[in-house]
């Protein structure tokens, strides 16, 4: 796209004129008195900058879905129409300054469109990605058996052949590490919410939530790097070696804890909110009926926040099952069924990194089924969502 930087550059420069002559088209209509004029000069201004822009780079997105699509090239033909569309737009604009025009109206509407495309972007890159997926994926299923895939109990690929693709050693190691670091994050981040908002003073709180907050600031790579050098000898040296468990650094549980540290702040920040968020109406009948603040805690301001409470947690979940960096250093990339936690094992994204990187056939099924696990885990992400979302909209019909 680099022949369409020229056309785009001139419709740019094209824009910042035609405000300033608009603006002066406009005084001259009005006779130096504005106050004749239905829309302000700034409004026409505005008016014909976005005429100018909007146009042609709608174009240009159109063209680029095109170009994907096909494989086609920009060419002399396209930026003279790029060019068209932003004089064009200038010039009618200009031509449609009159003292009863509504360019405000024409600027409004002008916007509105910017924000439905602004809206409509995440919904329309979800769609992609799973179109993306879905291609893919049934090339994949078109040279291996879903049986195979979906039921079978080993993971072994073999770029020479004979690969056995099976997910559920894959699946088993990603939920038993989301589930070990959910199970360390979600009562230490919710009980440390609690504290924050229900107990702490103002000093402490300004303070210690900031202090929490770091933790999220900090690259996966680093979590990952503590988990390998300093977590993973101490567990293999307290309790897997002593308790006969295992002697691997790079284990389940490992992974879980680091990742668990992790996600502290998603719970513990998001949760503060929604607490602090409950009105503190309720809070004063309850403990006005007579009951203790941990019994208003408890019966009052948690089943309030719970919807909001669900939504962090979910978060937290999100980032746990889409974490790589800190499974790959912490808890190795072996896959296998054990419930022995301080074994190595290996999740869903960290096979899908290995299996796209190196010098691999792109149209072999060993690199055709990182596609199928994305979307397998997409569908895991996209149920968990469904399933909060139907717990929010029952507690929140009855606390609101």
């Amino acid at each position: 796209m680099q022949s369409l930087t020229t056309p785009l550059l001139l419709i740019f420069a094209l824009a910042v004129i035609g405000y300033f002559l608009a603006k002066s088209r406009a005084l001259h209509v009005a006779g130096g008195d504005i106050r004749t004029l239905v829309s302000l000069p700034n409004q026409h201004a505005l008016n014909t900058a976005l005429s100018t822009i909007v146009p042609p780079a709608a174009a240009v997105l159109l063209f680029a879905l095109y170009a994907r699509l096909t494989g086609g090239e920009p060419n002399w033909f396209f930026s003279l129409v790029i060019l068209g569309l932003g004089v064009t737009g200038c010039a009618l604009s200009l031509i449609g300054i009159k003292t009863d025009s509504r360019a405000r109206t024409y600027a409004e509407r002008w916007i509105l469109g910017l924000l439905i495309f602004a809206s409509s972007i995440a919904i329309l890159t979800t769609i992609g990605i799973v179109f993306s997926m879905l291609f893919e994926t049934f090339n994949f299923f078109g040279q291996y058996d879903w049986r195979d895939f979906f039921f079978s109990l080993s993971w072994s690929p073999n770029f020479r052949g004979n690969s056995d693709l099976g997910i559920i050693p894959l699946l088993w190691g990603t939920l038993y590490v989301s589930f070990i670091a959910l199970l360390f994050a979600v009562p230490i981040g919710l009980f440390a919410a609690i504290y924050l908002s229900e107990y702490a003073g103002p000093r402490l709180r300004s303070i210690a939530k900031p202090a929490i907050e770091v933790l999220a600031g900090i690259p996966t790579i680093v979590y990952g790097l503590f988990a390998l050098i300093t977590v993973g000898p101490l567990l293999r040296d307290v309790f897997a070696e002593p308790m006969g468990l295992g002697q691997s650094a790079s284990s389940v549980m490992t992974a879980g804890l680091v990742m668990g540290i992790m996600l502290i702040p998603f719970v513990s920040s998001l949760s503060d909110d929604i607490i602090n968020a409950v009105p503190q109406a309720m809070r004063d009948g309850s403990l006005g009926l007579g009951a203790t603040p941990s019994e208003t805690i408890r019966q009052v301001v948690i089943p309030a926040a719970l919807p909001g409470i669900v939504g962090a947690v979910l978060l937290a979940a999100s980032r746990a099952i889409g974490e790589t960096m800190i499974v790959v250093l912490g808890a190795g990339a072996a896959a296998r069924l054990s419930l022995n936690p301080f074994e190595a094992m290996t999740t869903v994204t960290v096979k899908i990194v290995s299996q796209l990187t190196g010098d691999t056939d792109f149209a072999s099924p060993e690199t055709l089924v990182a596609f199928a696990l994305g979307l397998t885990l997409f569908v895991i992400t996209l149920g968990l969502n469904v399933f909060a979302l139907y717990i929010v909209r029952k507690y929140r019909e009855q606390y609101e």
